[in-house]
């Protein structure tokens, strides 16, 4: 019997100390440390009114219900410093201004932002007496960040590089989910850490009892949200396919988090396709956004996009029974927000190249490669201006109105995943108890119109968010008492929320493409040369997650570096593969002929200045040779 003692003793021990050096990693994540940029560069995309707005006003998201003054007085796991310091949120990617590093001095406080976050993160009111959650806006994302030599540029409306989304805790760290959770744990657990934020939260040195203990029954549920989310995701093993910086399964986790969450565990799809944020100027323009063209509507668009962020959805009532008629659905989505937000975009310019910090460009070099886009890029990515009468303009109101070319995925050979999983993954929405006649009368159009009855047991995503969108939007204009005039502006132009499901990927315009490494869909590209290059000529790993820009490939570093996240091209939804321009038959992805490496630097030089009229009339006619098909072998 002793010996059986020592034995069980020896592997709690060693349980005990397997425990200890897990949660050592999982609470000191592996993420770069944070080096100011001597300046930042901030480019004439729009005023400085607008990129306020953008970087602050809140669309209704909660992260899990979590008060805005909870989140800022958060302490770190292994230290007393606050989680929400700039320098520690911007380790996981966030942008700041050098200048938050600097003590706030109680007169200089931003109202817009009075907790000294980073860009995207902002603060709502549900009500007029009610708690100020932190709300994570859509500059989030899509707000990016250039750095060279010690410079900084900031990329409105560019892709981020943090790993907001992920919630699956790894033994690597790095997830700004998985870090908070952690120092949310802490700080509930220990005493000590619990009393200095308490202090914080209700401002003063000497909280009572019960003002404490109100406050910690207050974080439980968040904290209970935030590990319960974790565990259901990892158990489930919904997200094998580690996203990193810089991306998210955005489509999946929406899907997971409505028809899972909400509905009903066997809603629960594994979403292993992770893309890129996309970068937002000239969206206003496209008849079809989303990387498989997939949407149309602005508003249903920021909907969904607030929705997959956080914002509350209520699909059943407190007993579990489906919400029905005028009950349904009520969200924290904020329309008004969401709509000034569209209409800001439409001042949002494409970057121009800031030659000043970059380098200047080669003309000579640059013009050559306006004759190789002509040749060799244009046909795809335009932009296919619509004129007014042509069958397909969508929305006669937009002036002007851009087609989007959509190309299959057997034809442009890059990873299908995400294509394959929106248009394959079905869902079981007969809970909500929909009626098939009432769902056509909502402000949806299916594209092409099905020609039999839907089928609710087996939904796709697609579909089945964009009736959900139309309850949530319907609901949210009623209750504000928008009236129907002002609700067709504010859906913008006057569009339904349109659906396609197609096995394919937009080729959008790319003005301003330099500013947005990675490359191709899922970021599986590193530079604008390697997307140039032959496939066997690319990295087939690399690593993502510092924002040091190489002028010359236009892209990131990709070199080893402490904390970096290390991208392979080998894993389910990662592939590099297609775009390739290579000799040989057009098929499997390769769509043009091979380009020498000269031909390749000067598309590159080009690239850096599409669309930027002061360059573009700066250079020379070269001849643009004939586009020419090429031999597709059978």
């Amino acid at each position: 019997m002793r010996i059986i003692g020592r034995v069980l003793l020896g592997v709690f021990l060693l349980a005990l100390l397997l425990g200890a050096v897990a949660l050592w990693y999982v609470a000191h994540p592996n993420v770069p440390e944070y080096t100011p940029p001597q300046t930042l560069t901030l480019l004439p995309q729009w005023d400085q009114q607008a990129r306020e707005r953008y970087y602050y006003t809140p669309q209704g998201t909660q992260v899990k219900g979590l008060h805005y003054d909870w989140f800022t007085a958060l302490r770190q796991p292994f230290s007393d410093e606050r989680f929400a310091a700039p320098a520690n949120l911007a380790r996981y990617g966030f942008l700041i201004d050098p200048e938050q590093l600097k003590p706030q001095q109680p007169g200089a406080i931003d109202p817009n932002n009075p907790g000294n976050l980073p860009v995207g993160f902002s603060r709502h009111q549900d009500s007029a007496n009610g708690p100020w959650y932190l709300d994570i806006t859509c500059s989030a994302c899509h707000t990016g960040e250039l750095r060279y030599n010690g410079h900084a540029v900031r990329i409105d409306g560019g892709a981020a590089m943090h790993s907001i989304a992920s919630t699956v805790p790894t033994l690597r760290g790095g997830a700004f989910g998985q870090a908070m959770g952690m120092s949310l744990l802490f700080t509930y657990a220990l005493p000590w850490k619990f009393d200095a934020f308490a202090q914080d939260v209700l401002k003063t040195e000497h909280p009572s009892a019960a003002d404490k203990q109100a406050l910690r029954d207050g974080l439980k549920p968040v904290l209970k949200q935030v590990f319960g989310t974790a565990w259901n995701d990892w158990h489930r093993g919904l997200y094998p396919t580690e996203e990193g910086p810089g991306r998210a399964d955005a489509f999946g986790r929406i899907a997971n988090g409505v028809f899972g969450d909400h509905i009903s565990a066997d809603n629960y799809r594994v979403a292993n396709a992770p893309v890129n944020y996309p970068q937002l100027w000239d969206i206003w323009k496209f008849d079809w956004v989303q990387w498989n063209g997939s949407a149309m509507q602005p508003m249903a668009r920021n909907i969904g996009e607030a929705l997959g962020v956080g914002a509350t959805l209520g699909l059943l009532d407190s007993d579990g029974q489906p919400l029905l008629g005028d009950a349904r659905y009520p969200a924290s989505v904020r329309i008004d927000d969401l709509f000034r937000l569209e209409e800001d975009l439409h001042q949002l310019k494409p970057p121009t190249w800031p030659a000043e910090l970059f380098g200047e460009i080669d003309l000579k070099r640059a013009s050559q490669g306006r004759a190789l886009f002509r040749e060799n890029c244009q046909r795809c990515h335009g932009p296919h201006v619509k004129q007014p009468g042509d069958p397909d303009y969508l929305a006669p109101a937009r002036v002007p109105e851009w087609r989007m070319s959509m190309i299959p995925t057997t034809v442009i050979g890059t990873d299908p995943t995400t294509a394959d999983n929106i248009a394959s993954h079905s869902y079981d929405l007969r809970p909500l108890k929909w009626q098939l006649d009432e769902l056509q009368h909502m402000d949806v159009a299916l594209y092409p119109e099905p020609k039999q009855a839907l089928d609710l047991s087996k939904l796709s995503a697609a579909k089945g968010l964009a009736y959900i969108t139309a309850f949530v939007e319907q609901r949210a204009y009623r209750d504000a008492g928008i009236s129907p005039e002002q609700q067709q502006r504010m859906n913008g132009y006057g569009l339904k929320i349109g659906v396609r499901e197609l096995a394919a990927y937009k080729a959008r315009p790319l003005d301003g493409i330099w500013a947005t490494p990675p490359f191709l869909h899922n970021g599986s590209v590193p530079n604008l040369f390697e997307l140039l290059s032959p496939v066997d000529e690319r990295e087939s790993q690399f690593y993502v997650g510092s924002f040091d820009y190489d002028p010359t490939f236009a892209g990131y570093r990709t070199g080893k570096f402490p904390g970096g996240f290390l991208y392979r091209t080998s894993v389910t939804g990662n592939s590099n593969r297609g775009h390739e321009f290579r000799d040989g038959c057009r098929r499997d992805g390769v769509i043009g002929r091979a380009l020498s490496p000269e031909e390749r630097w000067a598309l590159v030089e080009y690239l850096k200045v599409l669309g930027n009229p002061a360059y573009e009339s700066r250079l020379s006619d070269v001849p643009t040779p004939p586009w020419t098909p090429g031999p597709t072998c059978g």
